[in-house]
This record gives C-alpha cells, sequence and structure tokens, in this order.
C-alpha cells in the first residue's frame, strides 16, 4: 500500500494565486502612465512586479521547507532583528526617506521596508510566548502584557519613521492573538481601552494626524489640495459602475490619483473592473480568512498551540491590512500608507506575505500530516 502523498490546501493555492495574477494585472494597468513619465517604459513597475513575484515564490518555497520548530525557536531572534533593522532606518545615510518618511533600508538596487518584516516577526514571537505560557494567562495582567513590551519598542520606532498604519495592525494582531489563547474577556477590554487612548493621544498630539483624520470626515471641502487623493479614489469607484470602464481604460491612473499603484490600486481596479470585480477581491480574501482561521482551529484542537496561534495571526493580520487598505480606497478610513496584500506594488511587502503564506501552509502540513511532514513535500 503507497503512502499518500502530502497535498497543499487548494483553496489557499487557489485564492493566493488569483488575487496574485490580478495583482500583476492591475500594477501594470495603474503604472503605465507614472513608468512612462518617469521612467519611458510603460511597463517599468510591471516587470519589476513580475521580478519580486518570482523572487516571492521561491522563497516562499524556501520557508515552508523549514520546519515550525525552526521559526519556533529563533522567534526572539527575529524579533531583536526586526527591532534593530527598524533603528537602522532611522540613521541618516543608512535609512532612505521618500516623501519625509523613513521607512527603508537601500539593498543595492532595491530598498527594503523594514515594517513589513516586523510585523511577521511579532506574530512568530507572540506565538511563541503563547505556546510557552499556555494556560497561564488567565491569571495575572502582567503575565499578558508582558510580551507587549518589545512591541511597545518596535512601535515607537516605527512611529518615528512615522508609520502609524504598521502599527494599528501590529497591535490589532497581537491583541486579537493574546484573546484566542486564553487572555480574559476584562484584561483583554483593558488592553483595548490602553490602546484606543493611546491612538486617540498619537492622533492629538501630530497635527498632520488630525489633519488627515478631518480630511477623511470632509474630502470634499478642499477637493484639490487636502482632499485631492481620497476624492480622485472615490470618482474611481463612481465610474467603474457595475462592469467597469474596461481594463487599461482608468482615467484616474493618468496622474490624477497619486500612488495608484501602490496603496490605491484597489481604487483603479474599482473603476477599471467595476463593482463586480471590486467585491470578487473581498470575496477572495474573506475566503483566505476563513481558510486561515480553519487550519488554526485544526491546529489547536491538535495540540498544536505555536502553530494555531501562527496561523490566526497570519489570518487576522493579512485580513485587517486588506481590510483597512480598501476601506481607504473606498473612503470608509483614513487615509494609511498600507499596501493590499498581494496587489498593491512593492518587493517587501510582497516577499513577507508569500512567506507568511508559507508559514501557514506550513502549518496545515504539519497539522495533517504530523509524521511526513518532516519528510520532503511531494509536489
Amino acid at each position: 500500500m503507497t503512502d499518500t502523498p502530502i497535498t497543499f490546501d487548494r483553496t489557499i493555492l487557489f485564492v493566493v494565486a488569483t488575487i496574485l495574477t490580478l495583482g500583476l494585472v492591475m500594477v501594470g494597468s495603474a503604472s503605465i502612465s507614472t513608468a512612462a513619465t518617469n521612467f519611458d517604459n510603460p511597463l517599468h513597475y510591471f516587470n519589476r512586479q513580475v521580478i519580486y513575484a518570482g523572487i516571492s515564490l521561491v522563497i516562499g518555497y524556501a520557508a515552508i521547507s523549514q520546519r515550525l520548530s525552526f521559526w519556533q525557536n529563533n522567534a526572539p531572534v527575529l524579533l531583536m532583528l526586526g527591532i534593530i533593522l527598524l533603528a537602522l532606518v532611522l540613521i541618516p545615510g543608512i535609512g532612505h526617506a521618500v516623501k519625509g518618511s523613513r521607512r527603508w533600508l537601500p539593498l543595492g538596487p532595491i530598498n527594503i521596508q523594514v515594517a513589513e518584516f516586523i510585523k511577521l516577526f511579532s506574530i512568530i514571537y507572540i506565538a511563541d510566548y503563547l505556546q510557552r505560557h499556555h494556560g497561564q494567562l488567565k491569571g495575572s495582567f502582567f503575565k499578558i502584557a508582558a510580551p507587549l513590551a518589545l512591541l511597545v519598542l518596535a512601535s515607537f520606532l516605527l512611529l518615528l519613521q512615522p508609520d502609524m498604519g504598521s502599527v494599528v495592525v501590529i497591535f490589532a494582531t497581537v491583541l486579537a492573538m493574546l484573546f484566542l489563547g486564553g487572555a480574559r474577556l476584562d484584561v483583554f477590554a483593558t488592553l483595548i481601552a490602553i490602546a484606543v487612548s493611546g491612538f486617540i493621544a498619537l492622533v492629538n498630539i501630530a497635527s498632520y494626524r488630525m489633519d488627515r483624520l478631518q480630511n477623511f470626515l470632509n474630502p470634499w471641502d478642499d477637493p484639490f489640495i487636502k482632499g485631492y487623493q481620497l476624492t480622485n479614489a472615490l470618482m474611481a469607484f463612481g465610474r467603474g459602475d457595475w462592469l467597469g470602464v474596461g481594463l487599461g481604460s482608468s482615467m484616474q491612473k493618468l496622474d490624477y490619483l497619486p500612488e495608484a499603484h501602490t496603496d490605491f490600486v484597489y481604487s483603479i481596479l474599482a473603476e477599471e473592473l467595476g463593482l463586480i470585480g471590486a467585491m470578487s477581491v473581498i470575496v477572495l480574501f474573506l475566503v483566505f480568512i476563513w481558510r486561515a482561521l480553519a487550519i488554526g482551529r485544526a491546529a489547536e484542537l491538535a495540540g498544536k498551540i505555536f502553530a494555531s496561534q501562527v496561523a490566526y495571526g497570519i489570518g487576522i493580520w493579512l485580513g485587517l491590512q486588506a481590510c483597512i487598505n480598501m476601506g481607504v480606497n473606498m473612503g470608509a478610513l483614513p487615509t494609511k500608507g498600507l499596501t493590499l496584500p498581494l496587489m498593491s506594488y512593492g518587493g517587501s511587502s510582497l516577499v513577507i506575505v508569500c512567506v507568511a503564506i508559507a508559514l501557514l501552509l506550513r502549518v496545515d502540513l504539519e497539522t495533517r500530516y504530523p509524521e511526513k511532514a518532516a519528510a520532503r513535500v511531494k509536489r
């Protein structure tokens, strides 16, 4: 009797492949005008994104070949490495600044956005902490709050860049993981209250954040300056109607909507593919979140706490970031510089998201095939 070959979760593979392919198409479409103007090559960004996708898939395959114990054993090291990189970004002459934000480390011809690394490293660190302290979180507030100390340091460094969007995503994901890991409801509510209070304080401290919030509430009060980006994003949705104006036929990408191929690629998709296309992307992300949580639940029932928390964290993180990006594009949330996972242009985001998905698939493999998972994965 032959052994049953190890297989990947087909739903995850289908969803990821569909979103990634659609993302490549939309990056190519949304960036044509900008690429032609800046590089005299309409496919400049598309070609680079294809290369990033290829690199991401190779690194993702390498990541899935590593057992989860490798990531768990190195969880503190990974988080400290992320914090050190965040500190290096802030050093003049080392970190690279763009439009007033210092978020990148130059590495040859590319720039690495360290915030993307710290998101995944934070999830791995918290998952390891919850594994080591499983069953001990109900008795002490400090036992729950203890792992947040290093994340507060990382958040402080992110705010200096500044990158408040990543801070929101990290803390929302980590708090959800702590709750799923056994934190008492009253302790969880206290942590939420502290986080919300901190968010309000940060908004009031920096005048530009308050201006951004006010512009979000009333973008049409100043549609040509402060509300320019949001109003053009909303016009893209308005032009899309049910079926869109047609792939490649967007008007907003013609130097009207800034960052059309990065933060606002979803608006261009809505304009060219309409409500049907925009809703299809939402459905794909919902299916991904459902499968991630289902994989996490299966691992939890099998007694694999670290694995389950990694799956929960990845599902919550990518789902939350997608919701924020799409919410910003639709004018439902204040503008944040967060990418749409697997779709927005950018190498750092794409590589880290693919590594995260590889870890999610690894969780599924080690849960369904605990004895075979150590062997070479059959394709």
